[in-house]
């Protein structure tokens, strides 16, 4: 069953719409008061523009490999092609499937949280009740992908509709509103760039970065796209193009209606935008659609985070029940029980802004930062690749240290748990490859 091989049946419409939906989600709704209040001025904007160029020249290195390698599971394929099979790649790989299975369920109850969060404009809610909703939340994806792809497909066109239509009638309402320039017109002021605005950029685009995560989402499904050396770097530029535009006009519009400096206290600073303009039943309404949306991110993440461990496990790199596909759906079942499983417990354990600094440090030195670097060495052994970014190397360049930027803005302790779970990463392979040397014949 293993062996069984998955159907190319996503196009470049709802590759782009499985990646718009990852993006959104719940992530500007909620990290937008954190932005202003992390950069204190009208020029917040700025921390925005940080993520969005930091996101386009990442995803000139997610477009080589993914390219290249159109397969199931995205970086554990580029990981072992860049460092070799029988090398570095095959404990790089590994270490990648190892970490996935703690920071996509991580991002998942993300989303999971932030929908609880969100919620409690409609109904307050108590701690315990906050903890059933997101719970919940988790459980409900698990069983609506219990399907099969194009099905899939079809809910994500729906779901990015949905989240299309949502920022449209955001940006809208400010538009109408009267006042959408003034926050360009007073983007500078009280701006002194020193060392104090780059830090304070960098600790934004913690946030910023957390919210255009996703714009590589296809490469997870790379044996499910059609035309893949075509439609995934496609798909990736115009989801970033699209939700930069969206983000950035939100952001204005937000800020046009409600002042920086009361936005930056404001939990709910979208509901109150739609209250302001319109009235609580439009902040109802608005409170409900970002709930939709948030419920399609973690639909959309959990859809391409499953197909990591499925494809180690088919390749004999990770443990062989994520092999398994479903009877008559053919989607990798195990994995998606795996992961929505303990994407469950964490919805239940852990707070948001705390989960956020942490998706980013678990994975920025194995994935990001080393597929990077694989893609260099990469280059040197093979000189025909499907896409090739522009200015090779200076990209590949740019965005290693932008990541260390954003990783030394998780904070010590984050980058310390980082580093722990590679480390147990380490010790699990260790163990795996002295047992598979044991049971080969002497």
């Amino acid at each position: 069953m293993a062996e069984q091989a998955q159907d190319r049946r996503l196009g470049l419409l709802q590759a782009t719409a499985i990646n718009m939906t990852d993006m959104v989600g719940i992530g500007p709704f909620i990290t937008l008061p954190m932005v202003i209040a992390t950069m204190n001025g009208p020029y917040f904007l700025y921390a925005w523009l940080a993520g969005a160029f930091l996101s386009c020249i990442d995803a000139m290195v997610w477009s080589e490999l993914g390219a290249a390698f159109p397969r199931a599971g995205g970086s554990y394929n580029f990981l072992k092609e860049t460092y070799g099979t029988r090398g570095p790649g095959k404990i790089m790989s590994f270490l990648f499937v190892w970490q996935t299975m703690i920071q996509a369920p991580l991002v998942i109850a993300s989303a999971a949280i932030g929908f609880s969060d969100y919620f409690s404009y409609l109904v307050p809610l108590s701690p315990l009740a906050a903890k059933a909703v997101s719970g919940t939340v988790v459980a409900a994806i698990v069983f609506l992908l219990f399907r099969r792809i194009e099905a899939i497909g079809k809910i994500s066109v729906f779901l990015w509709v949905v989240v299309i239509g949502t920022m449209l009638w955001i940006i809208g309402g400010g538009i109408a509103h009267g006042n959408f320039i003034a926050p360009i017109q007073h983007l500078n002021d009280g701006l002194t760039f020193n060392f104090a605005f780059v830090s304070a950029i960098g600790f934004a685009s913690v946030k910023t970065v957390y919210s255009y995560l996703g714009y590589y989402n296809v490469c997870h499904l790379g044996g499910e796209i059609t035309n893949p050396s075509r439609n995934i770097p496609r798909s990736m530029f115009l989801s970033i193009a699209g939700i930069f535009v969206l983000y950035m006009t939100m952001n204005i519009s937000v800020v046009s209606v409600i002042p920086w400096q009361e936005a930056k206290d404001s939990r709910f600073v979208v509901s109150l935008f739609m209250e302001r303009l319109l009235g609580p039943n439009a902040a109802n309404i608005a409170t409900c659609l970002i709930l939709l949306v948030a419920f399609a991110s973690v639909f959309s993440a959990t859809l391409g985070y499953s197909r990591i461990p499925y494809a180690a496990a088919a390749d004999g790199a990770f443990f062989k029940p994520f092999a398994r596909l479903h009877p008559r759906g053919n989607f990798p079942y195990v994995s998606i029980l795996s992961l929505g499983a303990v994407a469950f417990v964490f919805s239940l354990l852990f707070k948001l802004h705390d989960v956020i600094s942490a998706i980013l440090a678990m994975r920025i030195l194995i994935q990001f930062i080393g597929q990077a670097i694989g893609l260099l060495w990469l280059r040197e052994k093979r000189k025909s690749f499907p896409y090739k970014m522009p200015f090779f190397p200076i990209p590949v360049y740019i965005a290693i240290a932008m990541w260390a930027g954003i990783l030394i803005s998780t904070g010590y302790k984050m980058v310390l748990s980082g580093l722990t779970v590679i480390g147990l990463g380490i010790v699990v392979y260790s163990i795996k490859e002295a047992i598979a040397r044991r049971q080969q014949p002497s």
